[in-house]
């Protein structure tokens, strides 16, 4: 069975995706055969990768990780994804597959009908692969979910893993949240912390001093790593939007905004337009963030997991004006998956999956929730494209589909002649302008081919990053300690 380490947060947002994905590429350069695993991921940022049924959903972070390890993505590495659809409410998936039955049952009802699956993907990916990198999720000491847990300290338990405990520091209190977290383990857990990790540091380390040795002598654990700030690292943000930090190259000669609503999803895939040259990428929020945009600038409505929310969120803001007034001045406009979907004229939902909603109408589409959910990896070529698209005329692009809406063209606005331009089959239209296009598959803004043909340039290689998160853990935990905990 493999060897198992696992990285734990004393919060959220303290570092354990990133962590764990460096801990992927590093281990995987030692020539070991490496899986990421993650029991429960809580995010609407999925990828499409294999499973039984022949396609199914992981979060995004995982996916990242089973590259950095230089494995194929599967469901097995995070077998239960929670996608959040209102403050109180989530979609589960199951093993890559919507699981109603789930959906419907209270939170601490389902620990007991999920473990075995969990335990299954895990023995499984143990048994396939030299060292498997395990993730937590939010703290390992939430006592109130300790009697369910089914991704921390049970997860750790399982697999006997040497476990990494890891704070932000820039939060300020790191020292009070490890000591903190390590005191309401049981002692048996206790036991599996290896290591503390301050994560997120800037300043001289020395000023540390006395901290690190305090905390090992009420403890026993060493602190085994300060790893400085690291803001241009490359990896897409697992949670949230982006931090509002990004640093264009250059001169600025061209605006992204992105529509940040609050159920916004698959976000990371504008990961690459941060590193454009001369491009500044934006989250608007209000009416106000959009000041000063020109028609040259463009406008995305991204991935959404409650579409009809999120629309009538735009509405309260005053975007949905804000959007139009663009368009109507010829300025770009880029709606993907749930993006689409708004920018027609209508949702229709007769089966109680989102909620109908009168769309944008920047384009004569009608979009219908079904069931059924269409989740699937896939190659397309774009048709000629005039106006603001032109550029991508003929260009073949790989992405992936997730969502329950089928869309097809308004009949009474076809019959009077205002037709969308259908630049990929069932899958993308233009307006007759041409500078509002929808599709519904996501990755188009991550293909270098695709880059390449909007904006002349190349966004780094994921397999750059990758190294380059193996290199930064490396350099600030070292190799000696990297290798013992696997006992390389």
């Amino acid at each position: 069975m493999a060897r198992c380490v696992m990285v734990l947060g004393t919060t959220s947002g303290a570092g354990k995706s990133w962590l764990t994905t460096a801990l992927c590429r590093w281990y995987a350069r030692q020539g070991l055969k490496v899986a990421p695993f993650k029991a429960q991921n809580m995010s609407n940022n999925a990828r499409v990768v294999a499973s039984a049924n022949g396609s199914g959903e992981i979060g995004s972070a995982q996916y990242f990780q089973a590259l950095a390890a230089r494995a194929v993505p599967d469901v097995r590495m995070n077998p239960l994804l929670l996608k959040p659809e209102a403050d109180t409410h989530s979609q589960v998936v199951l093993l890559g597959q919507v699981d109603q039955a789930l959906t419907r049952m209270p939170w601490r009802e389902r620990s007991a009908h999920v473990w075995p699956h969990i335990a299954q993907a895990l023995d499984g990916l143990r048994a396939d692969n030299d060292v498997v990198v395990i993730e937590g999720a939010g703290s390992p000491a939430e006592i109130n979910l300790m009697a369910s847990d089914i991704v921390n300290m049970r997860v750790a338990r399982h697999a006997q893993a040497q476990c990494l405990l890891v704070t932000d520091i820039d939060r300020g209190g790191a020292f009070a949240h490890l000591y903190g977290t390590w005191a309401l383990l049981d002692k048996a857990d206790q036991a599996l912390i290896r290591g503390f990790v301050l994560n997120k540091f800037r300043g001289d380390p020395a000023l540390l001093a006395p901290a690190p040795a305090q905390l090992q002598a009420l403890t026993g654990i060493p602190t085994v790593g300060v790893l400085p700030m690291w803001w241009q690292h490359g990896l897409p943000e697992e949670d949230g939007v982006f931090d509002d930090r990004t640093q264009q190259h250059g001169a600025v000669t061209q605006t992204v905004a992105v529509m940040a609503y609050p159920r916004i999803s698959n976000l990371d895939e504008f990961q690459a337009l941060k590193n454009i040259p001369g491009l500044r990428l934006l989250w608007a929020r209000t009416p106000a963030d959009l000041g000063g945009l020109k028609p040259t600038d463009w406008l995305i409505l991204p991935g959404s997991k409650h579409t009809s929310s999120d629309l009538a969120w735009l509405r309260t803001q005053g975007l949905d004006h804000a959007i139009a007034q663009h368009a109507q001045q010829g300025g770009a406009v880029l709606g993907i998956c749930g993006g689409l979907q708004m920018l027609g004229e209508a949702l229709i939902d007769t089966h109680g999956i989102d909620g109908n909603a009168p769309g944008l109408g920047l384009l004569p589409l009608v979009t219908s929730f079904a069931q059924e959910k269409t989740v699937r990896r896939m190659s397309a070529q774009f048709a000629h494209m005039n106006g603001t698209w032109r550029e991508l005329s003929g260009v073949r692009f790989d992405g992936y589909e997730i969502h329950h809406g089928q869309t097809q063209a308004h009949t009474a606005m076809h019959a009077a002649g205002d037709v969308a331009h259908e630049v990929i089959a069932q899958l993308a239209w233009q307006n007759k302008a041409g500078n509002v296009l929808g599709l519904y598959m996501h990755g188009l803004l991550e293909d270098p081919r695709v880059l390449r043909a909007l904006f002349g340039a190349d966004a780094p290689n994921l397999d750059g990053v990758f190294d380059g998160l193996a290199d930064f853990v490396e350099k600030h935990m070292g190799i000696t300690l990297l290798g013992d905990i696997i006992s390389l």
